[in-house]
């Protein structure tokens, strides 16, 4: 069921950026509705594995596949549309290639990214990458950017807030404030990307040394 659930949020992934290249407002904001389920799917998952005895060290692998491909896609595609820089992707595609490709030699040696089999045996490094607080804290801020930066860019929709000047209401635009405030949440995000990916390269130190 759990793994089913990925596959599913991964399609529905997939459904939601090709609505963005349609360039129209309704899509947009059905795109809107659907990211923010593709990210509750994310968490979801995890929930189902534990509650039906489910987890197992492909759904591991699986989980994270998932986020990848999700995370991936929405970032590509949120370039290709101008609504991010081209090195946001080009950083957060080669910070989980190196990630993963060092959780893939941990796993060899019988060890996850998370739960009880954690390759994280560092506190700290624990706490920073594979803690549910920390897992928590990076969907949500994933949530907020994605569906910031699509609800900023929605076509042929204008944001206007009532302001008096002089004695007169004057309609002005807040659109670019959205914008503003989704080009903040990006740079946090990607940042919170880069600083869980370190204690990855951290802790795979010693799986290297065994892997000798």
């Amino acid at each position: 069921m759990a793994n089913l659930l990925t596959i599913l949020r991964m399609i529905l992934a997939v459904i939601a950026i090709e609505f963005l290249f349609t360039g129209h407002s309704g899509f947009y904001i059905a795109a809107v509705f659907i990211t923010f389920f593709v990210i509750v799917l994310d968490g979801l998952d995890g929930y189902v594995a534990r509650k039906f005895n489910e987890q197992s060290k492909f759904g591991s692998v699986f989980d994270i596949l998932g986020d990848r491909v999700v995370e991936n896609l929405y970032w590509i595609a949120f370039a290709l549309l101008g609504y991010v820089a081209a090195w946001i992707p080009m950083v957060v595609v080669a910070r989980g290639i190196i990630t993963d490709g060092l959780r893939s030699i941990a796993l060899s040696q019988g060890y996850t990214a998370f739960g009880e089999s954690s390759m994280m045996k560092n506190k700290f490094c624990h706490f920073l990458t594979a803690s549910r607080f920390s897992r928590a804290v990076y969907g949500v801020a994933k949530t907020l950017v994605f569906l910031m930066l699509i609800i900023a860019h929605i076509p042929n929709l204008e944001y206007y807030n009532p302001v008096s000047v002089n004695q007169f209401v004057v309609y002005k635009s807040i659109q670019p404030y959205l914008i503003i405030t989704a080009d903040v949440l990006v740079y946090i995000t990607v940042a919170m990307c880069i600083i869980r990916g370190l204690p990855v390269i951290f802790e795979s130190k010693r799986y290297l040394n065994e892997d000798k």
